[in-house]
């Protein structure tokens, strides 16, 4: 063999051993990746059930989520730190009452699967605030006409002050074509309700990069704390509005010692 041949077969062996190693990280990574989706699914109950037991503990206001797993806060360190929870706080801070959390959110739910699950156990509630974020898994398998149905649906059993969110952002561009004609479909409906749409999808692109490196869990699809207080940033002002328009903080009484002391009708709901 001679000199250019042994030359040619020592840079193929070379390409091949490069690509076998590049091959070999991508696959760690990828197994990497599905054991932190394993993982983070394990939490599904332990959510579900930490939301089933917030709803036992009575508030002056009633706060009712319709949604999917960011909702219950998959990736968030705890379900407090969903979304949901950051709001309810936000609720308490705004108006100096004691905030019941009714979280009717199902990790994994589509629009459809609001209308069949979510909406019933809605119907029986009296809520002071509502917010809806749902149709971020319908983007897989996205199909307009049954989403628009959907959406048609869930809104239409909703009071008229509840705030909406439109879809997230995707990031990928093959499925932002998706959440843009899903997102047209979503503010025209909620228009025709008067219903107030806060921009989630401009709220979390507006992050760039550094949302997308440090706003996502392990499994780099859902939220991490940090990402749940952005989605949480883009409900904050609407939620505000209606909160102190509807509950005004109440005044604090003063002693003739100069001591403040809670109002007298600070249990009345």
């Amino acid at each position: 063999m001679g000199t250019k041949s042994r030359v040619a077969v020592g840079a193929g062996i070379s390409t091949v051993a490069v690509g076998l190693l590049a091959w070999a990280r991508v696959r760690k990574a990828q197994n990497a990746l599905e054991a932190n989706r394993i993982r983070l699914n394990e939490t599904l109950p332990v959510h579900s059930k930490w939301w089933r037991d917030a709803a036992k503990t009575e508030g002056e206001l009633l706060y009712v989520a319709i949604g999917d797993s960011a909702a219950q806060g998959i990736g968030a360190s705890a379900p407090r730190n969903s979304y949901v929870g950051v709001i309810a706080d936000h609720i308490t801070a705004a108006t100096g009452r004691s905030v019941r959390m009714v979280n009717l959110s199902v990790s994994g739910a589509t629009v459809a699967l609001a209308v069949a699950d979510q909406l019933p156990r809605f119907a029986d509630l009296q809520p002071d605030v509502v917010t809806v974020a749902i149709g971020a898994n319908d983007i897989a398998d996205f199909d307009p006409a049954r989403f628009e149905e959907g959406i048609r649906t869930v809104f239409s059993a909703l009071p008229d002050d509840a705030i909406v969110a439109d879809l997230p952002c995707f990031y990928l561009p093959w499925n932002e074509k998706k959440v843009a004609v899903g997102n047209a479909i979503l503010r025209r409906v909620a228009a025709e309700r008067a219903l107030t749409v806060v921009p989630l999808h401009d709220t979390m692109k507006r992050q760039g990069l550094r949302g997308i490196v440090t706003q996502f869990a392990e499994d780099l699809f859902h939220p991490n704390d940090r990402g749940y207080r952005v989605w949480a940033s883009a409900f904050l002002p609407a939620v505000t509005a209606h909160v102190v328009r509807r509950f005004p903080r109440r005044p604090v009484a003063v002693t003739t010692d100069g001591a403040a002391q809670q109002h007298p009708d600070a249990q009345a709901s």
